[in-house]
């Protein structure tokens, strides 16, 4: 809309201590415009930028997101893992907020739209202050009220939690992959201390909704030795950043990467034993039974999954804390069980699914450039396969030069084609010509760039369809 001569956001104005903001395009590019009324102080606010007649042009930078998130507290991430229904949005590439915020308008669940590993941010040569600043204008663009989280995403180490912590990320997922044991026997399963046995042997522990538990001496064992170490640094990271209250963050103990899935004893073990540490937690994600693959659906014995998810959920209510599903981009065939069997109480969190969306519009709009970083994608498999488990058949892709223009798109219900393009993202920005030029990246950003409403409608629908399966209701 023209406001005061200015191509403004209609949604973000708002008024400020004498002084009118609000988000423009100018020249092409979003900016800040602070515009002060009556004789105010338009510099008072704290943007910097360039002068106008009667304020201030500021532009995104990480210094004006932090003015923003200050003056307009919607604009900062919230504790939303403490809502019945949140959902984790990991965006790779900094532009999937105006889609997001499209979905979250119109369901019942909160997002956290802030989400990110240290791997994914290496992979994109992305910070976590770009990660949250870009979250931040997109929110004061759309005039976003609801809420959001951000997530300090499979975070292993202290330098990463203070890292998170220290710009205000609202939850924090502790990966505690690294301290759990792997191939333990019960002939390599350390003895068991005097205090498990008396804690949990010849006990039976019924947990509600007729679910009763028992632990034998030799599963016990095999259960302390895999999780003790990892209790035991999860409980360390907990008084050491969060017990005190000095950072405002929720807790999430993930103990889902590993090869084997976490049985309702282990689960049941975990979480009371963190209990009894003291550790306050708002989420717990287990590794379910089946395969939870990058970027497809469910690969496994659904009868099973729908058995066991049933125990972990009654785990959860009994310790009440939410059941957090890992890798949920595109597990349709499981949705409908897991917002059944946690009673619409859960944190699901997706990633690369947005990232294929995003690839969906390039193959509908540019086929000549998506058949490029398809073809270096199959170059680039091998080495971006050693980072993820997937079990991708190149041989079931087709050669995209037997395919004709509009039959690219198509490609996206392939799911090895999936899982190829899904993993090798980060190949795919960081990949540069002999001259240094990067030989994707800037021209993928500018076709989404032109394509924004696209992207987003995209977006609407296809995260959509997660909360539909999920039993989420629409609210708008």
């Amino acid at each position: 809309m023209d406001y005061k001569g200015f191509d403004a956001y209609e949604r973000s104005i708002e008024k400020i201590e004498g002084c009118t903001i609000f988000m423009a395009r100018d020249d092409g590019r979003d900016t800040i415009i602070v515009l002060a009324d009556d004789g105010a102080d338009a510099g008072a606010l704290g943007f910097t930028g360039y002068a106008l007649k009667q304020g201030i042009k500021a532009p995104l930078t990480h210094e004006n997101a932090l003015v923003l998130r200050k003056l307009l507290p919607h604009t900062a991430p919230s504790q939303v893992l403490r809502k019945d229904r949140s959902f984790g949005c990991g965006d790779r590439l900094g532009i999937a907020a105006l889609g997001h915020i499209r979905v979250f308008e119109k369901y019942d669940a909160y997002p956290v739209f802030a989400q990110q590993s240290i791997r994914e941010l290496n992979l994109t040569g992305r910070t976590y202050e770009d990660v949250l600043d870009t979250v931040s204008f997109a929110v004061f663009r759309e005039g976003y009220r609801k809420g959001w989280g951000a997530d300090g995403d499979h975070l292993k180490t202290v330098k990463d939690l203070e890292y998170a912590l220290g710009l205000g990320f609202s939850m924090i997922t502790l990966d505690c992959s690294d301290h759990i044991k792997t191939n333990v026997t019960a002939a390599n399963a350390k003895s068991l201390p005097q205090a498990y046995k008396d804690k949990y042997l010849g006990k039976q522990f019924d947990i509600g909704e007729g679910v009763s538990l028992c632990f034998d001496e030799e599963e016990l064992k095999k259960i302390v030795t895999i999780y003790g170490e990892a209790i035991g640094f999860a409980a360390d990271m907990y008084k050491r950043f969060l017990k005190d209250g000095v950072y405002k963050a929720d807790f999430e103990i993930s103990i889902d990467e590993t090869s084997e899935p976490t049985t309702p004893l282990q689960h049941y073990f975990v979480a009371r034993e963190l209990i009894d540490a003291g550790v306050s937690f708002i989420t717990l994600a287990p590794r379910f039974c089946g395969e939870f693959q990058k970027g497809i659906d469910y690969r496994g014995d659904l009868a099973q999954f729908e058995k066991e998810i049933k125990v972990h959920a009654v785990i959860a209510r009994h310790f009440k804390y939410k059941l957090s599903i890992h890798s949920g981009s595109d597990k349709f065939s499981v949705f409908p069980s897991i917002g059944r069997e946690t009673g619409g109480v859960f944190h699901v969190k997706t990633a690369g699914t947005n990232w294929l969306e995003a690839m969906g519009i390039v193959a509908a709009a540019d086929p000549a450039l998506y058949r490029e970083v398809h073809k270096y994608a199959l170059s680039a498999f091998s080495e971006a396969a050693k980072y993820y488990h997937v079990t991708t058949d190149l041989s079931k892709i087709p050669a995209v030069d037997s395919l004709k223009d509009s039959e690219l798109p198509g490609l996206s219900a392939n799911n090895d084609a999936r899982q190829l393009i899904h993993i090798t993202y980060g190949l795919i920005l960081n990949k540069k010509d002999p001259s240094g030029a990067y030989e994707f990246k800037d021209r993928l950003y500018k076709l989404w760039h032109d394509r924004e409403e696209l992207y987003a409608e995209a977006l609407l629908t296809h995260i959509g369809k997660h909360l539909d399966l999920l039993g989420v209701q629409k609210t708008g």
